[in-house]
């Protein structure tokens, strides 16, 4: 990868496991930067709010595999609580 910034979210900044997986995955990169920092936020917040490992990574996974199918947000997720306590709702 290049030294580019790769664009964290509204609230949350990119945790570096799932920054792992989109700079080796160059196609779920460019999907990434092509989704709005608030789309951004929802999918970051999404993968921290898993309660075990296992599903943290099962996450991560599935940010890089939805974003290349087209899904610009984590389908069933009711949104992320922290950017409306920032006044970003």
């Amino acid at each position: 990868m290049s030294n580019k910034k790769v664009s964290g979210g509204v609230v949350h900044k990119l945790p570096k496991d799932l920054l792992s997986t989109l700079v080796n995955d160059l196609e779920a990169l460019e999907y990434w930067e092509d989704i709005t920092e608030l789309a951004r936020n929802e999918w970051i917040c999404w993968v921290e709010d898993a309660k075990k490992a296992e599903t943290r990574q099962r996450r991560i996974e599935r940010v890089a595999n939805d974003l290349k199918n087209g899904k610009r947000r984590p389908c069933c997720w009711p949104g992320c609580s922290h950017r409306k306590k920032m006044g970003k709702a």
